[in-house]
């Protein structure tokens, strides 16, 4: 069975879940020549019991766009949850989550399903895409950072913090690292 690489942007007003809350995310289930297999996302209702970071929400107020964009349809997140893991099991192949940075990204989602689902389909595993830029160009971690890559591995799509156009940018990046990797 072929790996499916899950890009997967979070967006939230704190650094952990528990006290802070995951707002919204977005995954592309994306094949290695950068084929989408399919997209979903949810903006989420916030924790009981959690509240905003100061130096979070004083960011989002300099993003109102996106803090609209992610506050609009809000689904509680344990129905969110489930029906993100059942997404993600409905797509042929062995999941891969891959995030920039996957610490991150991960750290929500996974403590998420885990809470809300109960499960994780990607187990307790992610591929970090500045990782694996360090490895592939040969630099140190701190300098495997998007304005050092090359231009040629980025598509023209937007990065505007909302998760789900930022997963695709995110996944069509690590398609062409993988491509280059690979030759």
């Amino acid at each position: 069975m072929h790996e499916v690489y899950f890009s997967t942007d979070i967006e939230s007003d704190g650094p952990i879940p528990g006290p802070n809350s995951m707002l919204s995310f977005g995954s592309v289930a994306l094949l290695p020549d950068k084929t989408v297999l399919g997209k979903f996302t949810r903006n989420l209702e916030l924790l009981p019991g959690a509240a905003p970071d100061p130096d979070t929400a004083a960011w989002w107020k300099t993003k109102p766009q996106a803090w609209e964009a992610c506050r609009k349809d809000l689904v509680d997140p344990a129905v969110a949850m489930k029906d993100y893991v059942a997404w993600v099991k409905s797509i042929n192949g062995k999941p891969v989550f891959v995030g920039y940075p996957a610490t991150f990204d991960f750290m929500f989602v996974y403590w998420y399903m885990i809470k809300f689902a109960g499960e994780s389909p990607f187990s307790f595993s992610a591929l970090d895409i500045k990782s694996f830029v360090m490895r592939h160009l040969g630099t140190d971690f701190r300098g495997s950072t998007k304005r050092n890559m090359p231009k040629h591995w980025f598509d023209k799509v937007p990065h505007n913090h909302v998760a789900l156009d930022d997963a695709l940018e995110q996944g069509f990046l690590f398609c062409n690292i993988l491509k280059d990797a690979r030759r």
